[in-house]
């Protein structure tokens, strides 16, 4: 072979070839492409030097890189004019060139030309095979070769996973089993990268695997087993890993796979929390770093952070960032940020302008989102479902909302599940819910989604009974709902007070393991609450492992509905002592709803000092509101008078309408008549005023003032809406 080798050049020009390999290898592996390929054309072009199978098989490697094919188709002719093709490195690096550019015909072609194939020729023609549809074609390959070497099964492994065939991974891991090949890592890297919530069990068994062979502390392995564990839900288990290994062995992946499993959580503090880590440690952030812990940040200064060491770490420029960082601000309510960013974008691609039209839609700007998606559309980039589902977001207008439905339609799009899933809940949130069933029943393929947005759509349109209907299909075609499908159904319940329904799907929550969503106990406490059941409320609250502020508010508001003044306050006054949560405006407007409801006049006004001077909280309508009806009902008519005229805030009509409200039960005239006055100048012309104008006068005994006003409702033929009841005997 030596003579073989040596006898391809002349004697004198082999010391000046090898130098001129050399350099050729070393451009190679500096990724410098071109460059290699410019010098294997002057090693050409000197007549004194004849290439031989390192130049040619370097060369090759260079055009398989670079998916240079036509030169590469060139070389290969050269390869087999000269002879050099019998070298099995010129041979695999030719599998390689056709591999990279899914010439699959080419590749056999190269293959069944190689006399004594090795395992890099084989694992190379299976994953070209797996990674261009042909699995079965590499399946009848595998069957062919001899079968003891690792690598041909991970080939077979990690090109059946990469490519959608999963089911044919996994039964090539059983048969790998079966006949006693033993994995490696690269095996167990591949097949925990498969695992979902439905394999939980079998990743487990295969992470018992990896402890039996010793692979856990391989970086790949490691990486994958978090992953698989955030797969299949179990947060615990992934950063169990990553506290046993993950921090000695891991590197910047290992990071980014845990940082990436906690935003995708929705566990957004834990994974800015392992971005600060992973710098702590002296890891640097890759791109898919940022872009992964933009995603999970909500707060605008951080968000600012975050972009600068971007942009000082040259991350600045990569539209994929760029991205991210537009999303970001958006969550963060920068919306001017994001459209910055957005314009200094020099290379925008769809994603970027999906990102924009999105932030627009987030802020309801339903004109700048529209513009945008024409913009998007001269420029030459064609709409996705991402698009249509930004833009649908935002339309307040049945007609846009079918006018974007005739673009999908058009463009095929409508196809496409998301797409439809929009549609339905943009004719949902417009009063067309007859449309968005109507849609729904011709979906061709619908997921949960689809059904959270009918029973959503039902909700929101006063049908409780269609969804609930909507639900019991959900459940009769077998379909799992999810912790969302779960608290409308709960939303639906409370809304009709049906108490009977609610137990039901308490005890569906209870079966299935539901109960540990936090939103789910208080869609609980406020449906028991609503349906009288105020024990039941309680026994849930204390039932929950985790309580938040809505929580606390939920009891507090269900003591304020049964009257329970002093309870409310207890437990407002508990709240703090009790857990890490802090009362929010929602709290104060509850607990000053149950002052009002149960004449607690001096309680009601130390709370309600307490929220500005205490808290910091500037009231609103619903605490104003809440405070005037305090006053009102208790008597003191000009206090309350006095607070909203000295109120900086500008007082929503609502306001005044309690209060005169209260001067129509008090029988207090020359307040009332001058808040109907003012009522009725700013056009506030509802039958209601008449009503309260005639209670006013009648309880101040003024009764033919009373009866005018009764006489001017028959007149302009302003209807009183008649009392209703959901009670049933």
């Amino acid at each position: 072979m030596l003579q073989k080798i040596i006898g391809a050049v002349p004697d004198n020009t082999i010391p000046e070839l090898i130098k001129l390999n050399c350099n050729l290898k070393n451009l190679v592996h500096a990724g410098k492409f071109s460059d290699a390929l410019n010098l294997f054309q002057q090693i050409r072009s000197l007549r004194r030097l004849k290439p031989d199978h390192y130049t040619l098989s370097t060369a090759l490697t260079a055009c398989a890189n670079c998916r240079e094919i036509r030169v590469g188709a060139q070389l290969h002719a050269l390869c087999v004019k000269s002879g050099l093709q019998s070298f099995s490195h010129v041979a695999n690096t030719l599998l390689s060139l056709y591999a990279k550019s899914r010439d699959l015909v080419s590749v056999k072609r190269v293959f069944d030309e190689i006399t004594k194939p090795d395992v890099y020729s084989q694992t190379t023609l299976l994953s070209a095979c797996t990674k261009l549809g042909e699995v079965g074609y590499a399946c009848q390959v595998f069957d062919e070769m001899p079968q003891g070497n690792v690598a041909v099964w991970n080939a077979m492994i990690t090109g059946c996973a990469e490519n959608g065939h999963e089911g044919i991974a996994f039964e090539f891991f059983r048969r790998m089993r079966i006949v006693d090949v033993k994995a490696d890592n690269y095996t167990f890297a591949s097949i925990l990268s498969l695992y979902s919530f439905e394999q939980f069990d079998f990743g487990r068994y295969v992470h018992c695997l990896v402890l039996k062979t010793g692979f856990l502390r391989k970086v790949s392995v490691v990486n994958s087993l978090i992953t698989m564990y955030f797969n299949c839900v179990s947060v615990g288990d992934a950063y169990g890993v990553f506290e046993e290994v993950g921090r000695e062995v891991g590197d910047e992946i290992t990071y980014n796979a845990v940082i990436a499993g906690f935003v995708n959580m929705e566990r957004e503090k834990e994974a800015l929390l392992m971005f600060k880590d992973m710098r702590t440690v002296g890891l640097n952030p890759t791109e898919l770093t940022f872009v992964s812990v933009m995603r999970a940040c909500f707060l605008s200064e951080i968000a600012s952070q975050i972009h600068g060491q971007a942009i000082k770490m040259r991350f600045g420029d990569l539209t994929s960032v760029n991205n991210a960082a537009i999303s970001m601000y958006s969550n963060c309510g920068e919306i001017d940020a994001a459209c910055l960013v957005f314009r200094r974008l020099e290379e925008k691609d769809k994603v970027s302008w999906n990102a924009i039209i999105a932030s627009y839609a987030q802020e309801n700007f339903s004109k700048n989102a529209i513009s945008a998606y024409l913009q998007m559309q001269r420029n030459g980039i064609e709409p996705d479902e991402f698009t249509i589902g930004s833009l649908l977001a935002t339309l307040e207008l049945v007609e846009v909302v079918e006018m974007i439905q005739a673009i999908a339609i058009k463009r095929a799009l409508i196809f496409r599940v998301e797409v439809a899933n929009a549609l339905l809940t943009a004719f949902s949130r417009n009063d067309e819910i007859e449309k968005a069933h109507e849609l729904f029943c011709y979906m061709q393929s619908r997921n949960l989604i689809s059904w959270n947005a009918m029973i959503s759509g039902f909700l929101l349109n006063g049908m409780p009974a269609q969804g609930l209907q909507q639900f019991s299909q959900l459940l009769e075609l077998g379909l799992k709902p999810n912790h969302y499908t779960l608290s409308l159904v709960l939303s639906i319940c409370s809304s009709i007070s049906d108490l009977l329904h609610g137990k039901e799907v308490h005890a569906y929550l209870l079966k299935f393991g539901y109960f540990f969503h936090t939103l789910l106990g208080n869609a609980l406490i406020a449906l028991y609450s609503k349906c009288g059941a105020l024990n039941w409320s309680l026994r849930v609250f204390h039932s929950m492992e985790e309580k938040d502020t809505v929580s606390w508010n939920s009891v507090i508001s269900a003591y304020a509905l049964h009257g329970e003044g002093k309870e409310a306050i207890r437990w407002f006054e508990a709240m703090p002592c009790s857990s890490a949560v802090k009362p929010d405006k929602a709290t104060f407007t509850a607990v000053l709803s149950a002052c009002s409801h149960s004449g607690l006049v001096a309680d009601g006004i130390r709370i309600f000092n307490l929220m500005v001077r205490g808290y910091g909280i500037e009231p609103e309508m619903h605490q104003f509101s809440c405070i005037v009806d305090l006053l009102g009902r208790a008597g003191f008519l000009d206090v309350a008078e006095r607070l909203i005229k000295d109120s900086d805030t500008n007082i929503d009509p609502s306001v005044w309408w309690t209060l005169l409200s209260s001067c129509a039960a008090h029988g207090h005239l020359q307040l009332g008549n001058i808040i109907a006055k003012f009522l009725l100048e700013t056009g506030q012309d509802d039958p209601s005023l008449y009503v309260l104008l005639s209670n006013l006068h009648a309880n101040a005994g003024k009764w033919e003032e009373a009866a005018n006003f009764r006489e001017l409702m028959k007149k302009y033929s302003v209807v009183k809406q008649p009392g209703s009841s959901w009670i049933a005997s």
